[in-house]
């Protein structure tokens, strides 16, 4: 019996991992829906019919809607409760809340942009042929739609990174006068490091067509260019979420590019990156592995990095000493300095 149970589990486990898409689209469809803000909307929990009225549609089929939310609920995403007479009612989740559209702090953007722009390329391909032959930013230039979307997911990311950041890293930012963040996007991260150490001087660096949109901030220039080429000139160099894009040789070559700026001042680098671990057991390993799966479908040799692979590349860019500090946030801090 107790081989037939654990047969049973296996067998249970491969559909979980079959289906596993699912719970990215029908979590889409209700952001698109807009259910979690319907909900929001009102001061208390709401029926069925209820968000149905919040729903736009001349031909809304409600059988439909009450499956998504039976999904949901199960996903821990809503809440349900039955009341005394007989009515289900459904509420928001610490969770649900995250999915917000108009919340200071919200991950909307990344759910549309995953879910929609960016599509996996089957993982078979890039076992047998060595995956992609094209970056998913390179289509930002030529798609001011997707350059929209892309840009738009990043910054809402920043701001909650960001915000975990400023928060958990504590004097981190001390003697520090001028700071260039790397593959800064719209500059929200370091517009907000800035404004919490106004001594500082902030660069944002990035693509000519990606801070041709960035709005302005106190304390912020805007830089483009390439950053494989070289890097604007700094007491220190933020990269957020940058490195886990490439493979180790390009890691290498931007780690080198810091270098030469670090190297002539005794700065620092601060990498804000996720740090893997297999058997991980915490709040986020089950996400860092399977951002794991999303570079090596999206990206050229991108990939999320274990310690002993930060090491590995950091050694080789020059960047032998250095620390990582946990954060409460998908990512962490590495702190580097050069030889």
């Amino acid at each position: 019996m107790a081989g037939e149970d654990l047969s049973i589990q296996g067998q249970a486990y491969v559909w979980d991992l079959t289906w596993g898409y699912v719970d990215a689209v029908v979590l889409r469809c209700a952001l698109d829906l807009k259910i979690a803000d319907i909900i929001n909307s009102h001061s208390n929990s709401i029926t069925l019919s209820e968000i149905a009225d919040g729903i736009s549609s001349p031909s809304l089929d409600i059988s439909c809607l009450f499956r998504i939310m039976r999904f949901l609920v199960r996903k821990r995403v809503f809440t349900s409760n039955l009341t005394e007479n007989g009515t289900t009612l459904y509420g928001l989740t610490d969770a649900a809340k995250w999915l917000l559209q108009d919340a200071e702090l919200t991950l909307a953007p990344i759910v549309q942009m995953q879910s929609g722009g960016m599509k996996l390329h089957p993982f078979k391909k890039n076992v047998k042929e060595g995956g992609n032959m094209a970056e998913p930013w390179d289509k930002g230039a030529a798609r001011p739609e997707y350059n929209e979307r892309f840009n738009a997911g990043m910054a809402c990311t920043a701001k909650i990174v960001g915000n975990a950041v400023l928060l958990n890293y504590e004097n981190g930012f001390d003697g520090v006068k001028s700071l260039v963040d790397v593959g800064g996007g719209l500059g929200l991260m370091i517009g907000e490091i800035v404004k919490a150490h106004p001594h500082i001087s902030g660069i944002n660096f990035d693509l000519p067509h990606v801070v041709a949109t960035a709005p302005e901030y106190p304390g912020v220039v805007h830089v483009s260019g390439n950053m494989f080429l070289e890097i604007p000139e700094a007491d220190a160099v933020i990269m957020k979420w940058i490195l886990h894009d490439y493979d180790d040789d390009k890691c290498v070559k931007l780690l080198k590019n810091c270098h030469k700026v670090l190297s002539k001042n005794g700065g620092k680098l601060i990498i804000v990156d996720a740090v893997l671990d297999p058997e991980g057991k915490g709040p986020f390993d089950d996400i860092i592995i399977a951002y794991d799966m999303v570079m090596m479908a999206t990206t050229i040799g991108g990939k999320e990095r274990t310690e002993a692979e930060w090491k590995k590349i950091l050694e080789c860019g020059g960047f032998p000493n250095y620390k990582i500090i946990r954060i409460p946030a998908l990512l962490s801090i590495i702190e580097a300095y050069p030889k």
